[in-house]
């Protein structure tokens, strides 16, 4: 790799560090590369993204960043997932190491919070960003929905009644 192609690589994941949410780093030793269009192919879907960088570069593009915490996790062949929801890249990497042991999380970092792998896992754990979405959602639609199913009662009572009355004078 030539000088410059280093350089525009450190400076691209020092933006990165700077700017994302949540920051994993794991052990790939053993994927096949099937394996690991599968792993970015599942990232990509989740909103997240899949790095892999020599570690020297990774540990420099680390210095002056948030996630600095987790420049000791760079050793061996590592790989970097993030992504700005603090869900997406955990979710995903812990979800594809338990169909595939050959991928093994180390940890990660959130912000200035350094995680371990027990940290990363319970942080997949949580629900995304989008389900906590869709459970507001539903909580704010479910009182309208009953407000209107008790204030259509009443009125559907009282036609009810008047069929009935009908239905009783044509009888008679």
């Amino acid at each position: 790799m030539e000088r410059a192609a280093k350089r525009e690589l450190v400076s691209t994941l020092n933006d990165v560090f700077k700017s994302t949410g949540v920051v994993v780093v794991a052990h790939y030793a053993g994927l096949t590369v099937a394996d690991m269009q599968k792993l970015r192919a599942q990232m990509k879907q989740a909103g997240a993204t899949v790095k892999v960088a020599k570690n020297r570069l990774a540990k420099i593009a680390l210095e002056g960043t948030d996630v600095a915490s987790i420049s000791p996790l760079m050793t061996g062949p590592t790989l970097i997932a993030y992504s700005d929801d603090p869900v997406a890249a955990p979710k995903v990497a812990v979800d594809f190491a338990k169909s595939n042991d050959k991928l093994v999380v180390l940890g990660g970092a959130m912000g200035t919070t350094a995680l371990d792998a027990n940290g990363v896992k319970a942080l997949a754990s949580l629900p995304s960003l989008d389900e906590l979405r869709g459970k507001l959602v539903g909580l704010i639609q479910a009182p309208a929905t009953k407000i209107a199913q008790v204030v259509s009662a009443p009125a559907a009572k009282v036609a009810r009644v008047f069929g009935a009355y009908a239905n009783k004078s044509e009888a008679a």
